[in-house]
């Protein structure tokens, strides 16, 4: 492994973005009353989603028009017109100023290109190769530290290092600089809140994956670096400027809601023990166990487009220059759609895809790998863990905030 750029820490060591990050992504312990709530009122409703749950502002859309768009189909007709609903407009003013030129933030022509290009880097073919390769040794080594116990917080032990771990080691990364990189990545996301630790930490990431690139250009080897680097479709490369921002983005569209999928999936099984003894004895359940967890309690909650142009929703008409606030959640658990769509249900009919990976052009080009991580963490802890419960000495578990949900705690016991 050869030395990499050596990751500078922001100026100030002692501030910690995860503490603010927590403010940002809310305390609710359950938005879903209130979002069937505002689903009655029809498809288009004025105002913020954030505004529902907290106090504190999007200081990057805050006074612009907003209306939050709910339901099923609503949503969905706005993540496939692209032409009208844009990304760019929608993201400029917050992941465009702590990613980059990331693709998220891009519209055709050029997202079209470039998507092409990273959709043949994270092929299923591909991805499932990393499931062996990368995933597990990062699952049976943090295993191993609590695996004789015979208890475990899997939130705090488990769920909230395995993603962020395995992208350590796609990078390469070296173990003694994984801290500082998690820090930088979670400050990234805070220029949303004004805070002047997210600009500091967007320009020092980019100058590490700046040197990162260089080096493994001249020296590539099997690292997902490496493998970005030299990918083309149609004899074209990625530009660095969009692959620098793709790798700002990696920890968290990659790691956070891989991180929380795994947590919601665990807690919905743990919570049914039914299911949880179905999956258990018939592991062919798991891939629709882990698209019941993404619907009912997928990791991000609403997201964002842009009105281009005068329009209208369900009839109802959006003028050009209007912010779109996306509530996902609101897709997932709508009634007409999914029948009782608060509970979790691994068995339920299946007729209509869930809105946790988005639509359209914006699919999310990650989705294979973490269903193949979440998929490997699963067999892993039954595997391992006999008899996995509930401890019954401890708090039971349950979902805190209102935009990136998941549990504080998933304590276990375990036949050791």
């Amino acid at each position: 492994m050869m030395t990499l750029p050596k990751l500078e820490d922001l100026s100030d060591p002692d501030f910690n973005p995860f503490e603010i990050e927590k403010l940002s992504t809310g305390h609710c312990p359950d938005p879903y009353p209130r979002i069937h709530e505002l689903m009655q009122q029809g498809s288009v409703v004025t105002g913020s989603y954030r505004d529902e749950f907290t106090d504190i502002k999007d200081v990057q859309r805050d006074g612009v028009p907003q209306v939050m768009v709910l339901g099923y189909e609503a949503v969905m007709h706005v993540l496939t017109h692209p032409e009208i609903f844009t990304n760019r407009e929608a993201f400029m003013p917050s992941l465009g100023q702590a990613f980059g030129e990331s693709v998220s933030v891009m519209d055709a022509p050029d997202h079209t290109r470039y998507r092409k290009i990273f959709q043949k880097a994270f092929l299923p073919q591909v991805v499932s190769k990393w499931g062996e390769t990368v995933v597990d040794p990062v699952v049976n080594n943090l295993m191993d530290a609590f695996i004789h116990t015979g208890k475990a917080d899997l939130v705090h032990q488990f769920t909230h290092h395995y993603p962020f771990q395995v992208i350590y080691a796609q990078v390469e990364l070296e173990p003694e600089q994984a801290p500082v990189f998690h820090k930088l990545a979670i400050a990234q996301l805070l220029s949303a809140i004004g805070a002047p630790q997210g600009a500091e930490a967007t320009e020092k990431l980019g100058l590490f994956f700046g040197q990162l690139l260089k080096l493994r250009r001249e020296n590539p080897g099997t690292d997902l670096v490496s493998h970005l680097a030299t990918v083309e479709a149609d004899g074209e490369r990625l530009p660095d400027i969009v692959l620098i921002s793709f790798l700002r983005q990696l920890m968290n569209a990659g790691g956070d809601t891989t991180f929380r999928g795994t947590s919601a999936l665990l807690m919905g099984l743990l919570t049914n023990t039914d299911q949880l003894d179905a999956v258990r004895a018939d592991r062919s359940l798991i891939p629709q166990a882990i698209d019941e967890a993404l619907r009912w309690e997928g990791p991000v909650s609403s997201t964002y487009r842009y009105a281009i142009c005068d329009t209208e929703i369900d009839g109802v008409k959006i003028p050009k220059g209007t912010f779109i606030n996306l509530v996902l959640a609101s897709a997932n658990r709508d009634p007409r759609k999914f029948a009782n769509p608060d509970s979790f249900d691994i068995f339920r009919e299946r007729k209509f895809r869930s809105a946790a990976f988005a639509s359209g052009p914006h699919l999310c080009i990650g989705q294979h790998l973490a269903k193949v991580e979440m998929t490997r963490a699963l067999n892993a802890l039954l595997d391992k863990l006999p008899n996995m419960r509930l401890d019954p000495d401890m708090p039971p578990p349950h979902m805190i905030g209102h935009i990136l949900r998941s549990p504080e705690h998933l304590w276990v016991k375990f036949d050791s």
